[in-house]
């Protein structure tokens, strides 16, 4: 139970900061009680999405067959996000930047008109919840603790959006790469061990496998970094 709470509320935590930047570009613009109105509505949505997938991945009696649906798609979801923060680390790709997002956001004309803005804030928010939602629904039916993940991601949305109150800028400190490597690499465990387990496979450690596979998977990537960032040097020199 404490992997599913650490793996939602760190991957909670890289989403909602990239939506407070987004949310707080809006505010600057239409104020801050229509953007949270955007967001809220959002969050809304979202809500009401996670008891319909619940309710959705719940309909599956077969134990096996919830198992590779749920593992399938953490593995894709975990190889995404450790593809990328290995890219990143190496230098194949940009760090997302915050404060360059925000600069975006603010010299939008559009963002400056109250419609546009509102949409603007709600599609922000929602499209970097649906991540978080796709994980709670995932691990928390696999695990029946739905409601528990589903407390995670909120207790993220509350710590950033306590971060942002004080800081009121966009939150470019927080280590996002960092973060997406570690939960990348422990998404990709939980989805490795389901499907193998699903398809009739014991693992000889049990659940202590599933340890074993966060430290292969996020030395894997710490090794792919260190082979693609000569290469990275030599593109830019």
């Amino acid at each position: 139970m404490i992997g599913i709470l650490l793996a939602t509320f760190s991957a909670a935590v890289v989403e909602w900061v990239e939506a407070y930047t987004i949310i707080l570009a809006v505010a600057l613009s239409i104020g801050w009680g229509r953007a949270l109105g955007a967001a809220g509505a959002a969050l809304g949505a979202l809500a009401v999405l996670t008891g319909l997938g619940s309710f959705a991945l719940t309909r599956i009696h077969d134990l096996a067959i919830l198992q590779l649906v749920v593992g399938v798609f953490l593995t894709l979801f975990g190889v995404r996000w450790l593809g990328k923060a290995v890219a990143r680390g190496a230098g194949l790709k940009k760090l997302h930047d915050e404060d360059a997002e925000f600069a975006e956001l603010r010299a939008r004309r559009d963002i400056n008109e109250a419609k546009a803005a509102w949409f603007i804030a709600f599609n922000g928010m929602l499209l970097e919840g649906l991540e978080v939602w796709l994980i709670v629904v995932a691990l928390g039916v696999q695990t029946h603790h739905t409601l528990i993940a589903a407390a995670a991601a909120i207790a993220a949305l509350a710590a950033v959006a306590a971060a942002g109150v004080l800081i009121r800028k966009p939150l470019s400190q927080v280590p996002e790469n960092t973060i997406k490597f570690v939960v990348g690499s422990g998404i990709l465990s939980f989805g490795t061990f389901w499907v193998l387990e699903s398809l009739g496979y014991a693992w000889p450690l049990g659940d202590f496998t599933l340890l074993a596979l966060f430290v292969f998977y996020g030395l894997g990537g710490l090794a792919l970094v260190r082979l693609y960032a000569p290469k990275a040097k030599a593109k830019v020199a």
